[in-house]
C-alpha cells in the first residue's frame, strides 16, 4: 500500500484565507514528497466551504508540481459536466509537461445538485455528459486532428496542445462512489479507481465487481484502487482524537451543508442510492467513521489496528489518500502528525 495527501478544502474565508490555505497545503505537499508519500490529490467542487476553494485542481497542483520531485500529481478529480473537454485536455497536456510526466487524471460525474443548478446543468445528464467528456478528452490527448460531434460538444479537426508528456495519456482513474456500473465502468476500460469507504458492508463488493470487470476485460493485473480517508496520527490516542475531533466534525458539516438537497426531497434518476447514502453521512460521527475505517485518528498502533481492519473488510488498497490538513487542524499539529504516520505508520504497510 502507498499513501499520498489529498487537499480537500473545507474552510471558511473568515477562518483561513486562499493565500494561507494554499501556501500551508504546498509546504505540506513539499514535505511529503520528501518522506515518501507518492502522492498529492486536489479536488474540484464550487461555491461552498465544502471544498469550494478548489474550483480549478490543475492550478494548485501545476503549483505543486514546482515544490516537489518525485511524488505523483493526482487531480481527484476533474468534472467533465462542469467543463469544456478542448479546455480540459489542453490543460491536461500542459500540467503533465511542467510537472515532467508525473499527473494522473481523476475523472468524476459530480453530485451535488447546487453545483449544477448553478452551471444549469441538469441532473439527470451527468452520466451522459461524463462518458461522452471522458471519451473526448482521451481522444483529443492520444489523437491528432480530432474531429467527435457529441450530443453535449462538437469537435471539429483538432489536434490538442501541449501534446501529453507521458505517451499515449496520462493514466486515468475513474471516481465512483456508490453506484456499481461505474465500478464496473472502471474495470471493463481498464482504468483506476478512486473511492472513498462510504459503501460501508457493500464496499467489498463494489471494489470485487471493479476488480473482476478488469480481469474479465484482459487487463493484466486485479486494478489499482486509491480510497480517500481523514487522517490525524499522535502519540497518544485521546489526545489525537481531542485535537482532531471539531476539525473532523467541521467537514461533516460541511457535507451536510452542501448535500442537503438529497435530503430535502431531491431525487434523480442517475442518482437513485443518494437521498439514502447522504441520511447516512449525516448521521455520522468521527467515532462511527473511526470504526468504519473512514477515518485514522488515533496512536500509531490504533491507526495500524483501523488499517487492519479495514483491508480485512475491503481487501487490498494499493493506494490510500490522506487528507492531512483539514478544517482548521493547527498548521504544526498536521505537520507532526504527517511526520509521525511517516515514521511509525508507513513502513508497517509498504510491502503489503
Amino acid at each position: 500500500m502507498q499513501f499520498g495527501v489529498q487537499f480537500f478544502p473545507c474552510v471558511r474565508p473568515h477562518e483561513k484565507d486562499g493565500q494561507t490555505y494554499f501556501e500551508e497545503s504546498l509546504q505540506i505537499g513539499e514535505e511529503a514528497d520528501a518522506l515518501g508519500y507518492t502522492h498529492a490529490r486536489m479536488v474540484e467542487h464550487y461555491f461552498t466551504f465544502y471544498g469550494g476553494y478548489a474550483p480549478n485542481p490543475i492550478v494548485f497542483l501545476a503549483a505543486m508540481a514546482q515544490r516537489t520531485k518525485k511524488m505523483r500529481l493526482v487531480t481527484g478529480a476533474i468534472l467533465p459536466v462542469f467543463n469544456h473537454p478542448l479546455k480540459m485536455a489542453g490543460e491536461i497536456g500542459m500540467l503533465d509537461g511542467i510537472s515532467g510526466g508525473r499527473l494522473d487524471v481523476g475523472v468524476a460525474r459530480a453530485f451535488l445538485p447546487h453545483e449544477f443548478r448553478r452551471f444549469r446543468v441538469n441532473l439527470d445528464e451527468s452520466y451522459p455528459r461524463f462518458l461522452e467528456g471522458l471519451e473526448q478528452i482521451e481522444m483529443l490527448l492520444t489523437q491528432e486532428n480530432v474531429t467527435h460531434r457529441g450530443k453535449f460538444h462538437v469537435i471539429e479537426n483538432t489536434t490538442s496542445l501541449p501534446r501529453p508528456t507521458q505517451k499515449p495519456r496520462p493514466k486515468f482513474y475513474i471516481a465512483a462512489t456508490l453506484t456499481p456500473e461505474t465500478f464496473e465502468f472502471a474495470g471493463k476500460h481498464g482504468h483506476a479507481l478512486m473511492c472513498i469507504p462510504l459503501g460501508g458492508t457493500r464496499m467489498r463488493e463494489l471494489l470485487d465487481i471493479y476488480r473482476k470487470a478488469w480481469r474479465d476485460a484482459g487487463h493484466p493485473g486485479s486494478g489499482e484502487v486509491m480510497m480517500a480517508f481523514h487522517m490525524f496520527c499522535h502519540a497518544d490516542g485521546k489526545t489525537a482524537i481531542d485535537l482532531a475531533g471539531p476539525h473532523v466534525a467541521s467537514y461533516y458539516d460541511a457535507i451536510v451543508g452542501a448535500t442537503k438537497d438529497w435530503t430535502e426531497g431531491m431525487s434523480s434518476s442517475s442518482y437513485a442510492l443518494y437521498p439514502q447514502a447522504m441520511k447516512m453521512v449525516h448521521a455520522s460521527t468521527m467515532q462511527s467513521q473511526i470504526e468504519s475505517g473512514g477515518a485514522w485518528v488515533g496512536s500509531p498502533g490504533e491507526i495500524n489496528t483501523i488499517i487492519g481492519k479495514l483491508v480485512e473488510r475491503v481487501g487490498p488498497l494499493e493506494h490510500a489518500s490522506m487528507q492531512i490538513n483539514f478544517g482548521e487542524l493547527p498548521f504544526d499539529e498536521a505537520q507532526k502528525s504527517m511526520r509521525l504516520f511517516a515514521k511509525e505508520v508507513m513502513p508497517r504497510w509498504a510491502e503489503k
